[in-house]
């Protein structure tokens, strides 16, 4: 029977290689990918998987730790993680921390119990989680946000610089007072966006509020920003979550989006073109963050020697009627 060896000796190539490029990692060179999986189909080559995890004493299972279930970015990102997975013939579970360290903290020492193979997570802290499970052998990627340089692997988005294109969008077509609704400080999406939105102001004033990373959360701060003597005439708001809240206290204040009140808000999300007028975007590319991740945690465990990867996707700004005056 054909090993990674063997196939490494056809290619003419590393097993490290062949690994990522039978994992599917996207850094790999697409000829050598042609080339190796030639050289594996040509030797009749499959990676055993369950003789790999036997081996490590795991299970065929990933865990998956977000920070909201119901957040449409990271069902998707939960749907690019699953499909890679299934492919590869693992199971995922889905653990939901919201925003809680204390819960992601649980869901982290089941895994470890467990001995699952490996842990895609959106942490809470950019150290703490990642740091008992590395400390453990377990292998890990974060998702969304940033881990410290060289710790680990992680797929992200360039949260400061989307949020920035955003605002400068507002205030290109014409609106004077941008404010800015943002999550909870401390969490690393919410501060960058809130600090891509100052980089879009320079000198002008600055109309900011946080809140919780949910409708409440976007209608409280909302209605905080409404109230000031010289109310915001556009938004960039932080989630699709916050967003709802921010459209229901638009609503109730008699105020026409776009018209009245600008808003950019990020995510893509089903509902964000049926509303009138509909929704300005900052549309991340969730599912592929899923799936990079996916390929790269299956990689590490592949081959532990691998070193950290970090890869940053690109968001798009998507505008629509509810940042132009109508």
């Amino acid at each position: 029977m054909a090993t990674i060896s063997d196939v490494a000796r056809r290619a003419g190539v590393s097993t490290a290689t062949v690994s990522r490029a039978l994992n599917g990692v996207s850094t790999v060179d697409p000829a050598l990918v042609a080339r190796v999986r030639a050289a594996a189909e040509e030797l009749g080559y499959q990676p055993n998987g369950l003789a790999r995890n036997l081996r490590r004493q795991e299970t065929a299972v990933l865990a998956l730790i977000i920070s909201d279930v119901e957040n449409p970015f990271f069902t998707a990102i939960a749907r690019g993680v699953e499909d890679v997975a299934q492919t590869a013939g693992y199971s995922v579970v889905l653990c939901n921390s919201d925003e809680s360290a204390e819960k992601e903290r649980r869901y982290i020492d089941v895994a470890l119990q467990e001995r699952v193979a490996g842990v895609v997570i959106s942490p809470t802290d950019e150290w703490a989680g990642v740091e008992m499970l590395l400390g453990r052998g377990t292998p890990v990627v974060a998702v969304d946000r940033p881990l410290r340089a060289g710790t680990g692997d992680q797929v992200l988005v360039d949260s400061r610089a989307a949020a920035r294109a955003a605002a400068e969008h507002l205030l290109a077509a014409g609106y004077q007072r941008v404010g800015c609704v943002t999550g909870p400080a401390g969490v690393r999406t919410a501060d960058d966006r809130l600090a891509g939105y100052r980089d879009a102001l320079g000198r002008r004033k600055r109309r900011e509020q946080r809140a919780e990373y949910r409708a409440s959360g976007g209608e409280a701060a909302t209605r905080a920003l409404l109230a000031e003597a010289e109310p915001p005439d556009a938004l960039l708001v932080a989630n699709s979550a916050m967003a709802i809240g921010v459209l229901e206290a638009l609503r109730a204040a008699g105020l026409r989006l776009g018209r009245d009140v600008g808003v950019v808000a990020f995510d893509d999300v089903p509902w964000a073109t049926l509303i009138d007028p509909p929704l300005t975007v900052v549309a991340q590319p969730a599912y592929e963050i899923g799936a990079e991740a996916a390929r790269l945690l299956l990689a590490r465990i592949a081959d532990g020697s691998l070193p950290p990867t970090a890869t940053t996707l690109e968001a798009k700004l998507i505008e629509r009627g509810s940042s132009h005056r109508a």
